[in-house]
């Protein structure tokens, strides 16, 4: 018989646990915590994140095509075109091109047709980041052919686009290189400088010359467009523009005529020719020979030959010898005539005897002739460019006097013209400099020196320019500079206290330089009367080979000069007479046959012979 089982009960445990006890509870806290993690992290990515996912799916959506600003033109004084813009192809890709399987055929085939390796595009896109929005330029100013033949594979080179963009000509090239400059694209260690004021990848900047001092007037601000694209980055709608604005345009001092005239007389010359009106300081011209060409620096990819030649040629063509230091030699016995006579240790009137050489301090200082010229007043001191007499006159007044009035001068220190980016200083000895160089007081023997323009003293050709200004103008210093704005003279000269009779005999003397003295030559029917003063200063090339350089600086007309030329020819191994003052004859006469055709008689071209 079958019994019946029936449900335990007392101290008997019931079989069934699920649900009961603390298991509830856990689960229970599990759901909440899943819940609260989930329901947190929704809130963080709409929340904390959501403007950030908003704008990556706006730039998956969005693209901006930038539009770089025209540079502003520069013209000349006249209103001649100087440096403008032409408007070649470019290449552009978006930042993402190099991740994408296209790129096994995209990166090779273009490599191939702009002559560009893959390496190189790759890290242009890199350095625009993945995330960019923006085109990117890999390659710039490419040919007809390379057009043709990006369409002919446009099927295998998606997100490639070619556009239109604005690059810097110089329609005068090597004419005016010193004094426009140049402008190339931003470099790695520039763009990290210049990103906070708006520069970009692929920016181009000034790098020298005008171009550099007014980069901020010229350059413009960029423009754009905001561009739908469907999920194959194809344009669907402009959803905003924004137009480019062009840099300002701006007018120099600088007479195009007379810069190729400069050009072309110290052409094969190593050295420089500075023409300045000397009542305001505009600078007609200014030239630095060798030059460059500076639309080589525009090209995607210039002549390695042209640009070798530009960066590293032998006579250092990039170098602005207008603003670089030299020995200023005979020219700065303008400034030991001024000390001598406001020291008020001489007069007018002085005559002091030359001789073959004198002794100072236990040196021997000689006379360039070795001979001595008899006596001699300043004025006719300085036509002959009599050391001795010189020597004389810095040894009575002293190391402090001739260094106040070589200041004075404007020697020392930059001049305020706009290239503050390469022009050098100079040096003016004085105590303090023998103390630190040479561990001992300043002495006769360096008075001696200075009073002829030897020793440490350093000018810069500008520095001299603005020198012989001084007695043309009637005893101002005048501030050099290039851009043509507000021209009268008095808000650019500040006088120098010289007595009208310094400034007189001081111009007597420049006068007779030409008449009697040592620039003869410059004395000709084709040109007004003119002042000047030669100089030659000993120096030295880098294998000690010795090889002068060669001044000549002069005003014209004598009487009422309208503008000021200075010639150097760097190691010419000749004296100022003979090199320097022909050049500086030649663009004396361009000028006034240009201003006053039929006045003065042309200059006779020697036949050629056989």
């Amino acid at each position: 018989m079958n019994s019946l089982r029936l449900p335990s009960i007392g101290n008997k445990k019931d079989g069934r646990t699920v649900g009961k006890g603390p298991q509830s509870i856990f689960l229970i806290l599990l759901t909440l915590f899943l819940t609260s993690g989930i329901l947190s992290r929704l809130a963080y990515l709409q929340v904390v994140k959501g403007e950030n996912f908003k704008k990556r799916a706006e730039d998956n959506r969005i693209r901006l095509i930038l539009r770089q600003p025209e540079r502003g033109n520069i013209f000349d004084r006249n209103g001649k075109l100087l440096a403008t813009t032409r408007y070649p192809h470019s290449v552009y890709l978006w930042p993402m091109a190099h991740k994408k399987d296209s790129w096994k055929t995209l990166g090779p085939r273009l490599s191939q047709i702009l002559s560009i390796s893959e390496e190189e595009i790759k890290q242009k896109l890199e350095k625009a980041g993945p995330n960019s929005s923006s085109l990117i330029r890999i390659a710039r100013d490419i040919s007809i052919k390379q057009i043709t033949t990006l369409k002919e594979y446009e099927s295998e080179l998606p997100g490639v686009e070619i556009n239109r963009e604005v690059v810097r000509y110089y329609p005068h090239g090597k004419y005016l290189s010193h004094a426009m400059g140049y402008t190339r694209e931003l470099t790695a260690e520039q763009l990290a400088k210049k990103r906070k004021d708006g520069y970009r990848l692929g920016d181009v900047i000034g790098q020298m010359g005008v171009e550099k001092a007014f980069e901020t007037t010229l350059r413009g601000e960029w423009g754009g467009q905001q561009v739908e694209v469907d999920g194959k980055g194809r344009p669907i709608k402009v959803l905003g523009e924004k137009q480019a604005k062009a840099g300002q345009d701006i007018q120099l001092t600088i007479d195009l005529d007379i810069q190729k005239s400069a050009y072309n007389a110290l052409r094969g010359r190593t050295g420089t020719i500075l023409v300045m009106d000397p009542y305001n300081g505009g600078i007609l011209a200014m030239v630095s020979y060798p030059g460059f060409d500076p639309n080589i620096f525009t090209k995607q990819n210039p002549s390695p030959k042209k640009l070798e030649a530009a960066l590293l040629g032998r006579r250092h063509p990039m170098l602005n010898r207008a603003l670089r230091a030299y020995p200023p030699a005979s020219t700065f016995k303008v400034v030991t005539i001024a000390a001598g006579l406001e020291s008020g240790k001489y007069s007018p009137r002085t005559v002091l005897p030359t001789s073959g050489y004198l002794v100072f301090g236990g040196h021997r200082f000689n006379e360039w002739n070795h001979a001595g010229f008899g006596p001699l007043g300043f004025a006719g001191a300085l036509a002959w460019s009599s050391d001795t007499f010189f020597y004389q006159v810095g040894a009575r007044i002293g190391g402090k006097t001739l260094i106040e009035w070589t200041r004075k001068f404007g020697f020392g220190r930059q001049t305020g013209f706009e290239f503050t980016h390469s022009e050098s200083r100079g040096l003016v000895p004085d105590n303090a400099y023998q103390r630190k160089l040479w561990k001992r007081d300043w002495t006769v023997g360096d008075s001696v020196n200075m009073s002829i323009g030897q020793g440490a003293l350093l000018a810069t050709p500008l520095q001299v320019t603005r020198m012989f200004a001084i007695p043309a103008n009637g005893g101002d210093l005048v501030k050099p500079h290039i851009l043509k704005t507000n021209e009268e003279s008095k808000t650019w000269r500040q006088n120098i206290g010289m007595k009208p009779s310094t400034v007189r005999v001081i111009r007597q003397g420049l006068r007779q330089v030409i008449t009697r003295g040592t620039a003869k030559m410059m004395k000709s029917p084709t040109l007004p009367p003119v002042a000047g003063k030669t100089g030659t200063a000993e120096a030295w090339k880098p294998n000690r080979v010795k090889a002068n350089h060669a001044w000549f600086g002069g005003y014209v007309p004598a009487d009422k000069p309208e503008i000021v030329v200075l010639a150097f020819a760097e190691h010419s191994g000749d004296g100022g007479g003979k090199v320097a003052a022909p050049m500086v004859k030649r663009v004396m006469e361009d000028y006034f046959r240009l201003k006053y055709p039929d006045r003065y008689k042309k200059t006779k071209v020697a036949k050629k012979t056989r």
